[in-house]
């Protein structure tokens, strides 16, 4: 059985997929470029650790704030005008970045950064929406967030080489030009929708059904409906905890608690984040793989059992007296790189249990979710450190880092109660669960 339209060749298919991931790819690599640049860029801009996270943080918030919108412009335009426009912006954020010498400037250039960045992957998301088959879009989504998270390993070993090797400003601004001339491929091949089709709308193979991907006309009603669905909320919550331990790690601190906190060589503390990104790459397939399987027991079964073993990997690397033993080190890279996964079971929540022309808005709340707590981890290490008295790099060091680290843990906690509660309310919602009778206060004998 052919799996897309007579008219249309699966090289057509999959060229304009792998235009869409690239992008996808390129942004996350944008996206983690101060990664393993942290104490470059505090020297650069002699900025203290609250400000560093600052840097971060404006760059998470616009990018959370502009998920919503980001979804409506997809329904009213499709996704080549805002994939494209969404890489002209990130690019003009890193040829501010390339020129910046004090943090103003950087604040400027990573809020272009994150609004550019936020049209991305809701972009390619309505890609694979409107170009593949229906039931095999949690496959294609999974496989575009492995291929994106290699992103991260281009960022954390190429991009921080050639910065060494050159210096700040060639070093951003060749991923400025880089996101320009992706863009230009973009607009060259990317398309709304199939040439046999005059609108966006998601075909399954197997039934024949075709729905119309669009959300609802009237915004305020369209979110308020998507919210109110405990699945979107369950969604929410899954995607808000599970990846920011990770992510926190992989976009700022660390690589300065590696190299400074813990004392590794840049290579080894490079080699430690490029496990956390290859491990969540093999990770994806099994994780989507058992996603699909047991749709009715993600929570329970992959989402809390993955913040679990987070939980218990940073416990020993908290509690360690001396410096952290690699293996354990290793181990943390490890346990981190599930968030990735896990947090993209948040979207088959959304999915599954929302209709299609909501789907847009109900995808944008959910990928708040997750760089919401990162923008919160973020910020309250830097915190942390700070009123420790651990202002700068010189004055970074194992026990700080530590203490700091330690922030995690209420976001892990108000995480996992709310996915407990969303999850039981979802199943009464779809009758999978009956609600728990209330006694009454005056039983008759």
């Amino acid at each position: 059985m052919s799996v897309t339209p007579a008219s249309l060749r699966p090289w057509h298919l999959w060229l304009v997929w792998g235009v869409a991931v690239a992008a996808y790819l390129l942004s996350v690599t944008n996206r983690n470029s101060l990664a393993a640049v942290g104490t470059d860029a505090a020297s650069r801009f002699h900025a203290d650790a609250s400000t560093l996270s600052l840097i971060a943080v404006v760059q998470l918030f616009i990018f959370s704030a502009m998920q919503i919108p980001v979804g409506l412009l997809l329904d009213r335009f499709g996704a080549r005008p805002i994939i494209v426009t969404g890489m002209i912006v990130l690019s003009m954020g890193q040829l501010t970045m390339a020129f910046s010498e004090n943090t103003p400037t950087a604040l400027i250039a990573r809020l272009l950064l994150g609004a550019g960045d936020a049209a991305i992957f809701p972009s390619a998301l309505r890609v694979i929406s409107t170009w593949f088959p229906a039931q095999r879009t949690p496959v294609m989504v999974q496989l575009t967030g492995i291929v994106g998270s290699i992103g991260q390993l281009v960022a954390v070993l190429p991009f921080a080489s050639l910065l060494h090797a050159t210096g700040w400003t060639i070093a951003f601004g060749s991923l400025a030009g880089l996101g320009t001339l992706f863009s230009i491929l973009m607009f060259g091949v990317i398309r709304n929708h199939p040439p046999d089709r005059d609108r966006d709308v998601a075909i399954n193979t197997a039934t024949g059904a075709i729905k119309v991907v669009r959300s609802a006309a009237d915004v305020r009603r369209g979110f308020r409906e998507s919210w109110m669905h405990p699945a979107t909320r369950l969604a929410f919550w899954s995607h808000f905890t599970a990846p920011f331990s990770g992510s926190a790690f992989a976009m700022l601190w660390g690589f300065p608690f590696l190299t400074i906190g813990e004392g590794l060589p840049p290579g080894a503390a490079s080699l430690i984040l490029a496990a956390f990104t290859l491990c969540g790459v093999a990770f994806g397939p099994l994780v989507g793989a058992l996603s699909t399987r047991h749709p009715l027991n993600r929570s329970r079964m992959l989402v809390l059992p993955i913040i679990l073993i987070q939980v218990i990997a940073w416990i020993p690397v908290l509690l360690w007296p001396t410096r952290t033993p690699i293996p354990l080190l290793i181990l943390l890279a490890i346990a981190m790189s599930t968030g990735g996964p896990g947090s993209m079971i948040g979207f088959d929540h959304a999915r599954t249990y929302n209709p299609s022309y909501r789907l847009s808005t109900a995808t944008g709340i959910v990928n708040v979710g997750g760089f919401l707590a990162t923008l919160l981890a973020i910020l309250f290490i830097g915190l942390a450190m700070d009123l420790q008295g651990a202002s700068t790099p010189a004055q970074y060091s194992m026990d700080t880092f530590r203490v700091a680290f330690l922030t995690q843990f209420p976001l892990w906690t108000l995480g996992v109660t709310m996915i407990i509660i969303e999850r039981r309310r979802t199943r009464i919602h779809v009758g999978l669960q009956k609600p728990k009778r209330s006694t009454p206060r005056n039983p008759t004998p």
